[in-house]
């Protein structure tokens, strides 16, 4: 797959909300077949007239959906786990089922998809399996405890897998966007982006960047201006001076206005 994505066959989680459908878009120019999934059928629908995807219906908060989608992920060469909810706010202003809703769609949808492709894209001799991850994951800010842990979970798996697949010719990529206009948490929430966070990115930054992955085969692609990655180099080796600094630079009140913004999308 390295050489050539045209001919080949993806699965893209998450394709009724704008990075996905950039996603497809990207890939479906690329010259594959694209099986692309989401909740919403209107703009699933849409895609499918611009890009020729097939297209499937598929909220993975019902666990009695995936059946068939596990199935499907059998016969694909790219896996791209793309589907998210934005589990945002305080750990205590989450009721169980909440909390099961970001575990379901943001980690262990991924996990079960990979668990089925993987070893079918083995058997063909290769494939690729990509995850979205966030900047998030990396540089944690209140209010992201839910969705921020799940984000992490998804650099683990992906570590992990792209260890384990390596003998078997299936590479293992993760993505991290930053803030991302027309799209995302921010672009949902209505919220400009963080003071200081530099030029945000595009949808078709981060499908570019799913293509990138696939072509060098890389482990790991931040998608955001050198800001956002200076910020997660500082939370990795001096996290007391990254938290006391997002306090100074109003991190608890963006936090609180994306909350209230995105509540009702848990």
């Amino acid at each position: 797959m390295k050489e050539t994505l045209a001919g080949h066959r993806a699965l893209v989680t998450g394709a009724s909300g704008g990075l996905g459908a950039a996603i497809v878009r990207r890939l479906a120019t690329e010259g594959m077949e694209v099986l692309a999934t989401g909740r919403r059928r209107e703009p699933l629908e849409s895609l499918a007239a611009n890009t020729g995807a097939e297209v499937l219906v598929c909220d993975l908060t019902v666990r009695s959906n995936l059946g068939g989608l596990l199935e499907k992920a059998t016969s694909v060469d790219l896996l791209v786990c793309n589907a998210a909810l934005p589990a945002t706010g305080p750990l205590e202003d989450f009721s169980v089922d909440e909390i099961d809703r970001a575990l379901d769609v943001n980690l262990r949808a991924p996990i079960l998809l990979s668990r089925a492709a993987g070893p079918a894209m083995a058997s063909r001799g290769g494939g690729h399996i990509v995850f979205m991850s966030s900047m998030g994951a990396k540089a944690v800010g209140p209010s992201l405890g839910v969705y921020a842990s799940t984000k992490a979970a998804l650099r683990a798996l992906s570590m992990a897998l792209r260890q384990d697949l390596h003998s078997v010719g299936v590479g293992v990529s993760v993505i991290f966007p930053g803030p991302i206009r027309d799209a995302g948490m921010w672009a949902e929430a209505g919220l400009p982006t963080p003071r200081g966070a530099g030029r945000s990115r595009t949808p078709e930054d981060v499908a570019d960047a799913v293509v990138e992955a696939v072509a060098r085969d890389r482990a790991e692609i931040d998608v955001a201006s050198p800001a956002p990655r200076l910020g997660a180099v500082l939370a990795q080796l001096r996290p007391e001076l990254f938290v006391a600094l997002g306090r100074r630079a109003g991190a608890d009140e963006l936090g609180a206005k994306m909350t209230a913004a995105l509540r009702e999308n848990r």
